[in-house]
């Protein structure tokens, strides 16, 4: 009997320790003007009244990139567009300038341009010429080039300009700037997933990976693309005398996700060493909004969070 007491009495001190460090969620609480909807004028602050004292606290506004339903959101359909300027100069070649696109382009081998060059020739490329406006000799922009039709959740692009220079004549230069791929949602939401510049992306105050990076390959004689200023460049042979054999080129970008997008953020409003009783925000534009607080209880047992949201209408 005292046995099984004794174990009885050690099972009881094991649960209630249990108990103890567990951890609880965090109390807090948000009132807005004695209200859980709020109807203020646009360039008006609100005074959020703060109750309780979380570990940490988080605030979501509600406007876009700052909304609480889509902080973890990596991807989205919408319309993926594509946009450069092109400048062609140093004779007057047709065709020697190809859009092109491919869904199963592997990628390339580091430090073999013979496999690659073969991964190139193998792969399956759309040729997206005709959706665009290329230069004749001015500079030219490309418009919007609708990307919808490759636009797959889990399958990255990779988006090429394929030179192609014939014998006999002048070859041509050219010259692409200004280039961005775009993801632009349903709800007027666009978002940057694509350009030729080595700096990172930033969509609505929030940075994202680099850029998708660049690689160029000769595949026909020597004259290959480069890229300067943050724009890509080739020249072919510049005399008649040394256009001697035909040249083909390209430059590839990706693998660029069509469908990609950044996950909103909020603004971190407190930790541990402080305490905060109020919060004010402004909203500067007009449009209905869902203000979230995030009050988060952490410690060494674990981590818990309390969501308090209030509905704010912002009239102009």
């Amino acid at each position: 009997m005292r046995k099984e007491l004794f174990y009885l009495i050690i099972f009881i001190f094991l649960i209630s320790g249990c108990q103890e460090d567990a951890v609880d969620f965090p109390y807090f609480d948000v009132l807005a003007k004695d209200s859980t909807e709020v109807v203020v004028k646009a360039k008006e602050p609100i005074i959020f009244e703060l109750e309780g004292n979380p570990d940490m606290l988080y605030f979501y506004s509600g406007e876009t990139g700052k909304r609480y339903e889509y902080a973890g959101r990596v991807s989205a359909i919408g319309i993926p567009y594509l946009q450069f300027t092109s400048y062609r100069a140093n004779g007057k070649q047709e065709g020697s300038l190809r859009l092109m696109i491919s869904q199963d382009f592997p990628g390339i081998t580091v430090g073999d341009a013979v496999a690659t060059v073969s991964k190139i020739s193998s792969a399956t490329w759309t040729d997206i010429t005709d959706r665009a406006l290329l230069s004749s000799g001015t500079t030219m922009n490309s418009g919007a080039i609708d990307l919808s039709d490759f636009a797959q959740t889990g399958k990255p692009v990779f988006i090429a300009f394929k030179y192609l220079a014939q014998a006999g004549s002048i070859q041509n230069k050219w010259t692409i700037s200004a280039l961005t791929v775009k993801n632009t949602l349903p709800d007027g939401t666009v978002y940057t997933i694509a350009n030729t510049t080595n700096t990172a992306i930033t969509n609505y105050g929030v940075a994202t990976v680099f850029s998708p990076g660049w690689v160029f390959f000769p595949v026909i004689n020597t004259y290959s693309w480069g890229l300067s200023s943050n724009n890509l460049v080739i020249t072919g042979a510049t005399s008649v005398s040394s256009a001697t054999d035909m040249s083909e080129a390209w430059a590839i970008m990706g693998p660029v996700d069509l469908t990609k997008v950044t996950p909103d953020v909020g603004l971190f409003l407190k930790g541990l060493d402080t305490r905060l009783e109020n919060y004010s925000y402004t909203y500067n534009v007009a449009g209905t909004y869902t203000a979230t607080f995030i009050g988060v209880a952490d410690n060494v047992y674990g981590k818990k969070e309390l969501v308090k949201q209030v509905k704010i209408k912002v009239n102009p």
